[in-house]
């Protein structure tokens, strides 16, 4: 029983903080919501592909001799298949009609990404009893790599947002949005691990700091959307 209680405190602790930063975002999009059901599903599929990343990510430790090379593939891993959680079902939907739908679609994912993953650090010091190590790397998680989750896959989805009206090179959009995410979360990744520690406090104000300009490019989607214009949205990029 008690074995239980530690477990639903580690799922409790890597789920609540991501449903927060997923209320936040859903709340921008209360115009034209999503419908729940498809937000649940892509959710759910972005903690599944925790699945298939973890070995492909132990699988190019191995391969990869260069510890810069390695912390990139870890990076590249985690945001193409973050992409395709979102992209396997809700970014293929009739619902994806709007500029602001792929950056939501994205960051859901992404937070169920995070949930998973923010559960797997949260277990094994709640296992063997370090409740308070375990808060700590919840609120450190909560603070920084969950939110890097969010504003590295919202890169992704703001690029391919700017290019909904577009009628050629959407995949280039597509391309710098992915480079843009693979390379915002290999600094953050690479930055960490050589601080050792000592240099949280700076490396999460980089990650606020993008955070911020990732919230102004998302208000842009927003004015792009056809709801929030009686013209043509075309005419208001």
């Amino acid at each position: 029983m008690e074995g239980n209680n530690k477990i639903l405190i580690a799922v409790l602790g890597g789920i609540v903080p991501v449903l927060i930063w997923l209320w936040f975002w859903l709340r921008a999009d209360r115009e034209d919501p999503e419908p729940k059901g498809l937000l649940l599903i892509t959710f759910l599929l972005g903690a599944l592909v925790v699945n298939i990343v973890l070995p492909l990510e132990q699988l190019a430790e191995r391969l990869i001799v260069n510890q810069v090379f390695v912390i990139a593939a870890w990076s590249a891993i985690e945001e193409i298949f973050k992409y395709f959680a979102a992209g396997t079902v809700a970014m293929r939907s009739r619902f994806a009609d709007e500029p602001i739908d792929y950056p939501i679609y994205m960051m859901t994912a992404a937070l169920g990404f995070a949930a998973f993953e923010n559960i797997l650090f949260l277990l094994n010091p709640s296992i063997a009893g370090e409740t308070i190590l375990g808060f700590l790397t919840g609120n450190l998680r909560f603070l920084g790599a969950t939110l890097l989750h969010v504003i590295a896959s919202a890169t992704i989805g703001i690029a391919m947002g700017l290019a909904f009206y577009q009628k050629r090179y959407k995949w280039l959009y597509f391309l710098i949005g992915l480079i843009l995410a693979i390379g915002l979360h290999t600094l953050f990744n690479f930055f960490i691990m050589k601080s050792e520690g000592n240099e949280f406090l700076r490396t999460f104000a980089f990650v606020w700091v993008v955070a911020i300009i990732i919230i102004l490019l998302f208000e842009k989607l927003r004015r792009m959307c056809p709801y929030h214009y009686p013209r043509s949205a075309e005419q208001n990029i």
